[in-house]
């Protein structure tokens, strides 16, 4: 016994050592370019507020709007699950749930916007409104009232806007600076990329400021946002999303698809620009084959139906949103835009109902998967991982808690972050 049987083989040694060693560079190209999950939360949304608009009450005065279109056109369970379409088993805990996060942390992620939502503006006032922002973000830090993530939407690396944008940026970063340093959950969008060229621009940008500050190298990351069709297909007909990502050399974050001025450029009509038109789907189908493994994030667009008005309107609005970003998250799209306060009732009533319907199905695969026992559903590896995955989403928005995922599964979070290949609780 202990003994392993000799068996009998024809290759030699140096055949597998001769083919290890031809390989050892896309062996090293895998781990440089597929790294995987980076382990952090991915905010389920990203509001974007005008600079001239961004105060310190920002984000509490959004929950608060929220919760008064909540109140005034589906002020209990029932109703919010009647215009919503919400199974009445889930109805209860879903409005619960979306009135508590309101009242708590209503924005997950918040980008100031420089960029269309500001517009041109003459420098100074710009450049007042980029040292307000800085000054505002870190005051938020510093006394606990700041979204996990934010940051700021510059202008683009387009001729007529770079040099804006760069001074745009550079007053808010130096801001942060010198009020303490840059935050953990600093965000930063470049919009309208066209060319690979531009994204590896923001790098050598990023680059001199973190060596004018004394910053370590790569300490700042970057959002791509995917809106012009340039960066879907190049000139030469090859696609550019993948370059894009390898031009950012590790700092890209994730990748932002831009509703509007995508449609746009494809010649779609404005009465049929929205989420899931088909030029929309090829587009994010791209950008998500390209992101796979490489642990930059997807996240879905926007619409522009605002649910305000008579209730019969919001419940339109309602029911638009609560479709495009339920269809989202079933596309493995787990982020999206928010563009007014009484979209996020929808947002959280979409992201709860989706993780809190699937949550027994998942918890039962994954306790089957550890436990290799058999049932009618054979699952691998890769799907334990994604099974995984969607429950550290689901506790990483509020949609479940820790002690039901323990009792239905009787895995920790470290559990979780191991069978879904992530580093164990890195926080934001």
């Amino acid at each position: 016994m202990g003994q392993q049987e000799a068996v009998a083989t024809s290759l030699a040694d140096t055949v597998r050592e001769g083919i290890g060693a031809a390989l050892a560079q896309v062996d090293a190209d895998l781990a440089r370019r597929y790294p995987g999950d980076p382990g952090t939360r991915q905010p389920v949304h990203t509001v974007y507020v005008p600079g001239d608009a961004f105060a310190a009450d920002t984000l509490r005065s959004w929950g608060d709007q929220a919760l008064a279109a909540l109140d005034a056109h589906a002020p209990d369970a029932g109703a919010l699950a009647a215009v919503l379409g919400i199974p009445d088993a889930l109805a209860a805990e879903v409005h619960d749930r979306v009135r508590a996060k309101l009242a708590r942390e209503p924005i997950e992620d918040l980008r100031i916007d420089f960029e269309d939502g500001y517009g041109p503006r003459p420098d100074a006032e710009e450049d007042a409104a980029a040292a307000r922002a800085a000054a505002l973000v870190a005051a938020a830090y510093e006394d606990g009232t700041a979204a996990p993530y934010m940051g700021i939407r510059m202008k683009c690396m387009e001729a007529a806007v770079r040099d804006r944008g760069i001074r745009t940026l550079d007053i808010f970063l130096t801001g942060l600076m010198e009020a303490g340093g840059l935050p953990g959950g600093l965000v930063l969008t470049l919009p309208k990329v066209t060319y690979a060229e531009q994204v590896t621009a923001m790098v050598r940008l990023l680059e001199a400021f973190e060596k004018a500050r004394g910053l370590e190298s790569g300490r700042i990351g970057f959002e791509i946002q995917i809106e012009t069709t340039q960066s879907i297909l190049g000139a030469d007909g090859r696609a550019t999303v993948a370059r894009m990502i390898e031009a950012a050399e590790g700092r890209a974050t994730s990748l932002h698809y831009g509703t509007f001025d995508y449609s746009a450029s494809c010649g779609v009509s404005a009465a049929h620009q929205s989420l899931d038109h088909p030029v929309a789907d090829h587009a994010k189908a791209v950008m998500q084959v390209a992101a796979a493994g490489t642990g930059v994030r997807l996240s879905d667009g926007s619409t522009n139906v605002l649910p305000v008005g008579p209730t019969a309107r919001v419940h339109e609005a309602w029911r638009l949103h609560h479709g495009l970003v339920s269809r989202s998250l079933a596309r493995a799209y787990y982020q999206g835009w928010d563009m007014h306060p009484a979209h996020l009732p929808t947002r959280y009533a979409a992201v709860y109902a989706f993780y809190r319907g699937g949550l027994e199905q998942a918890a039962a695969r994954l306790v089957a998967y550890v436990a290799k026992v058999g049932g009618d559903v054979m699952d691998e590896p890769a799907t334990a991982k994604a099974l995984s995955g969607y429950l550290l989403r689901g506790l990483d928005c509020g949609a479940v808690d820790t002690a039901e995922v323990a009792r239905l599964t009787g895995l920790t979070r470290a559990d979780l972050d191991a069978l879904a290949g992530r580093p164990s609780a890195t926080g934001v």
